[in-house]
């Protein structure tokens, strides 16, 4: 028995999201392979080398790859299928890009976003927005599986895994990469953050979102905002933080302006610490807060930034 992780880099360096995947796999127990599909990885395969419990990397170099098409890697994924117990990628819009093509060409069902492995057929995943836990027992040959990063430590380095380099597979064809788009900022990526601090429909504009810069420059902390203030367009959309956003889980998330809507708290409650700042008391966020503060947030958000210095 074998576990495959299908990696999310940049071709020079992992990502984060893929040393928590490698946990979930070293879980389902058996060897850990991980697969990456780029163009000019060496970076991105020698830093998968040195994750710890990971015994083989497996590397296909080529244009088809460069751009991360969906089509091209679920192809390759299923070209090495038949070694593996399962398949794993991180519940990220890539994984989820991918691993559906693969479950489908395989006709297994996809168990998506586990937050626990109990057994090696057995999975805990969120649902009802995360308001219960769905234990699933496959008995699919495969086990195709997304894994949400949150429930799962990222994996420790030291290791010294094997890097072999395996045929690709020719371009499928059907789709071509013609442009990308990149959100250029200083402060941390979102689901990688330490600290965010987040808006809601409570900042009333998008310029209002400016109050909220001091505060993540003194802590260092990411920005972020409930789907309420994305779909008002006050922020862009890679700012969304919940069910149908990104799902984070950062040491320390401040909360202003936020109500609580079930979607957000389904992305943000296993935050080891969560603040929120709401002049409605009854507001849904305080029943998931470890430190609630009732105010305007016009008035608490600087004093706050005056009181850490």
């Amino acid at each position: 028995m074998a576990a495959l992780v299908v990696a999310e880099h940049d071709n020079v360096s992992l990502k984060g999201s893929t040393l928590n995947t490698i946990t979930a796999a070293i879980a389902c127990g058996g060897e850990v392979h991980v697969l990456i599909a780029g163009h000019g990885c060496g970076g991105a395969a020698e830093s998968a080398s040195k994750a710890a419990g990971v015994t083989k990397v497996l590397v296909v170099d080529g244009a088809p790859f460069a751009d991360g098409l969906a089509e091209n890697i679920a192809a390759q994924v299923l070209a090495i299928a038949s070694n593996y117990s399962h398949i794993l990628a991180p519940a990220t819009a890539y994984g989820k890009n991918i691993l559906p093509r693969v479950a489908a060409v395989l006709d297994v069902a996809q168990i998506s976003e586990i937050t626990k492995v109990d057994a090696p057929d057995t999975f805990e995943r969120p649902i009802y927005a995360g308001n219960a836990i769905a234990t699933v027992q496959s008995s699919d040959p495969v086990k195709v599986i997304t894994v949400r990063t949150t429930g799962f430590d990222a994996a420790a380095g030291g290791g010294s895994a094997a890097i072999e380099t395996i045929a690709a597979v020719a371009d499928s064809g059907r789709s071509a990469f013609i442009s990308r788009e990149l959100a250029k900022s200083d402060r941390p990526e979102l689901t990688a953050a330490k600290i965010i601090v987040s808006g809601g429909r409570g900042m009333g504009s998008g310029d209002n979102f400016k109050i909220l810069e001091p505060l993540a420059d003194k802590l260092g902390a990411a920005m972020g905002a409930s789907r309420a203030a994305v779909d008002a367009g006050y922020v862009p959309n890679d700012w969304q933080v919940g069910q149908t956003g990104k799902i984070v889980a950062p040491s320390l998330y401040i909360a202003v302006g936020i109500s609580g809507a079930i979607q957000h708290l389904a992305g943000m409650k296993d935050s080891k610490t969560i603040v929120a700042i709401n002049k409605d008391a009854e507001a849904p966020i305080f029943s998931v807060a470890d430190y609630g503060l009732v105010g305007d947030l016009f008035d608490v958000v600087p004093q706050l930034v005056t009181e850490l210095g």
